[in-house]
């Protein structure tokens, strides 16, 4: 691990503002990804902003009927805050469905929603990889890649999003709220959050240098049934070869998002409505342009068959 310098901040905008005038400065929260990260010196920050004393670790009502869920609220707070368990199920079964009982002690919501991606070759620091060196190519794409992307990838990257807690949000249509060192404030949709990789993996999400994630909305509930499939290689502690967080809502319409398969959460809203009239046909729209490799195409009927068994778990 590379030297570097330490603060911790008493305010959001406090932190942001560190962030912003110091190069390589990066925020703090859990650490749970960011540490080892830095143990391998992929990521190598020239100073910490420990934000860990900012508040922003309650979950509150909206006005709007919703919830909104401070960044610094821990996984674990999260998935058993009995508001999110009853009106938004999706999200409390997709935050157990990841990592462990520890590590979800001290994740952070933001913290998760800013996770990188665990392709294997983006850890190995003696291959090339275009998310952590750019311009370096994509060992990847004529390497293993059984666990990596098949659909929104690029010539440059073919790695996954990793986590589980952001296919949910997404379903469910979450907003995440910023501020920007100047104190300015935006609400970005989660569906415009992370990036596509195109010829710029290395850039994850849409955040400006500096800006700071300081909550996430959760809308009006929308009832109906919530599922959250996950399938891995072993039964705990693993990553998704493909995921699936659905809701059917109390008309019958299902809402479905994917992961393990993007770079990014993957939902195509523009399909759902078909879902539960012609489901082959709107999951060949939902992965319409896939580019599997030969080792990880199977994954597109494996999701087509993780949505049939959460639509057999519906109820009459």
């Amino acid at each position: 691990m590379k030297s570097f310098t330490y603060e911790r901040a008493r305010t959001p905008a406090e932190a942001a503002a560190s962030v912003a005038k110091i190069p390589g400065a990066k925020f703090l929260a859990g650490g749970t990804n960011l540490l080892d990260l830095m143990k391998l010196e992929i990521e190598t920050p020239t100073h910490l902003v420990d934000v860990q004393d900012i508040g922003l670790d309650t979950i509150e009502d909206t006005a709007e009927g919703g919830l909104r869920i401070g960044a610094l609220v821990s996984n674990t707070a999260l998935a058993s805050d009995k508001r999110v368990r009853r009106d938004y199920g999706v999200l409390s079964r997709a935050i157990v469905a990841g990592a462990s009982g520890q590590l979800r002690n001290k994740a952070t919501t933001a913290g998760n929603l800013l996770q990188r991606t665990r392709c294997s070759y983006f850890y190995d620091t003696n291959m090339a990889c275009n998310k952590r060196q750019p311009g370096s190519g994509c060992a990847a794409i004529q390497g293993f890649s059984r666990q990596l992307a098949v659909i929104g990838t690029s010539d440059s990257c073919i790695a996954t999003y990793p986590g589980d807690m952001a296919i949910a949000l997404r379903v469910l249509d979450a907003t995440i709220g910023t501020v920007k060192p100047d104190g300015a404030t935006r609400t970005i949709p989660m569906a415009d959050f992370h990036r596509l990789p195109g010829d710029t993996p290395q850039i994850d999400n849409v955040l400006e240098r500096g800006e700071l994630i300081t909550h996430v909305d959760l809308p009006r509930p929308i009832g109906g049934q919530h599922f959250y499939k996950k399938v891995r290689d072993r039964a705990s502690y693993a990553f998704a070869l493909v995921s699936v967080a659905a809701v059917i809502q109390p008309d019958g319409k299902m809402r479905a998002a994917f992961g393990g398969m993007a770079p990014k959460p993957w939902r195509v809203e523009a399909a759902e409505a078909g879902l539960h009239e012609d489901r082959a046909a709107a999951m060949e729209t939902i992965f319409a342009g896939a580019r599997p490799t030969e080792e990880n195409a199977f994954k597109i009927p494996l999701a087509q068959r993780a949505l049939a068994s959460v639509v057999a778990q519906t109820r009459s």
